[in-house]
């Protein structure tokens, strides 16, 4: 336990010093926005085209643990949808638990997986984003629309802005570079690893800087409901898959600290342009992080 400790301890530190330099207002609000935007677009992409460009992957290892992943994040949207007659919410609302179940924060992950296991856990961590990602996007988009918009998205819809996100986009061309033999020659190479170098901390420090935690308390069954599933439920239906696809060793351990993050933050800017319950997203969201502190090396240690 203890070495799990030592991994993790340092990742939430960070998360918790992003929490004390947006209370106290330094360097100014206005920094924050132009920091998501940066490290969404251009830091985090770079992080993934390079390391999955330079990687020595095996394709059999990744394609179970791609199945292992892709069928627990499946699972619990049908668990979720199930759900969804039993609880007493409004359509908005159950748009923001869906998300705050369903989605996972891969900057958290890859934080805690590069700490954990160093460059091979973070290739393994890259093919996981290219896997959950457009998962995550297609799911959350469609119920979003269809339970807080006016109107359902159709597939075109959906195929446009997963054609937009930069994270598919970044780990398309990095999978493409490296199964063509091209990858990124010399200088690229360099500088795409000094450009991805800085967003885990980047993004760790955003997440601190998202806590929102007057928030917490005003729904909390729903936080604690969203919160079990997504820190507890997740991490054993994701353990069954991996016996179920064979999944062993380093792969497996890196599917269950996918499973076993927080929600996505962006979660909340979806619910803001699509009409979800804006509120109750930065609860779940900030709920769930708080609650991640207890529950990420408590997963690890019973089913790791």
């Amino acid at each position: 336990m203890l070495p799990i400790l030592n991994a993790l301890v340092p990742v939430f530190l960070v998360i918790a010093l992003g929490f004390v330099i947006r209370r106290k207002d330094f360097p100014g609000e206005a920094l924050w926005a132009p920091l998501d935007q940066i490290n969404y677009y251009v830091l985090f992409p770079a992080l993934l085209c390079y390391t999955l460009a330079v990687a020595d992957i095996a394709l059999g290892e990744v394609g179970a643990m791609a199945a292992a992943l892709a069928a627990g994040m499946m699972a619990m949207v049908v668990v979720l949808m199930l759900s969804k007659r039993f609880l007493p919410m409004t359509g908005p609302e159950f748009s923001s638990v869906f998300q705050g179940a369903a989605r996972w924060n891969s900057f958290v992950a890859l934080a805690a997986i590069a700490s954990l296991w160093g460059k091979p856990g973070l290739t393994l961590a890259a093919v996981a984003v290219a896997v959950m990602v457009p998962i995550a996007n297609i799911v959350s988009v469609t119920v979003l629309t269809r339970y807080a918009g006016a109107t359902p998205a159709g597939p075109a819809t959906v195929a446009k802005l997963l054609s937009r996100n930069p994270l598919i986009l970044a780990c398309a061309a990095g999978i493409a570079l490296n199964l063509t033999g091209i990858g990124l020659p010399g200088p690229l190479a360099t500088t795409f690893k000094i450009v991805g170098d800085a967003s885990l901390t980047l993004g760790l420090l955003a997440v601190g800087a998202g806590l929102q935690i007057v928030n917490v308390l005003e729904k909390k069954w729903i936080v604690l409901y969203t919160s079990f599933l997504k820190l507890i439920a997740m991490p054993f239906i994701m353990m069954g898959f991996c016996l179920v696809f064979g999944v062993e060793g380093l792969p497996r351990l890196v599917v269950l600290i996918c499973a076993a993050v927080p929600g996505a933050t962006s979660s909340y800017m979806l619910a803001r342009q699509l009409g979800g319950d804006m509120h109750l997203m930065a609860s779940l969201i900030t709920g769930g992080t708080i609650l991640a502190v207890v529950t990420m090396p408590l997963m690890l240690w019973l089913l790791g």
